[in-house]
């Protein structure tokens, strides 16, 4: 969170924890968003799509 909001320690320790948690999961949407381009498999391992 400090690296992507540029939050320092304290600000980021005085949340609560749903609220520390809430900014990870949007974090963690972002990142699925700009990582998705429709072409990658649920499964990093599955090359070719069988499932």
């Amino acid at each position: 969170m400090a690296y992507y909001f540029h939050w320092s320690h304290d600000e980021i320790m005085s949340m609560e924890h749903r609220e520390r948690r809430k900014w990870c999961e949007e974090i963690s949407r972002i990142n699925r968003n700009l990582n998705d381009d429709g072409k990658k498999p649920d499964n990093p391992f599955d090359v070719f799509g069988k499932r």
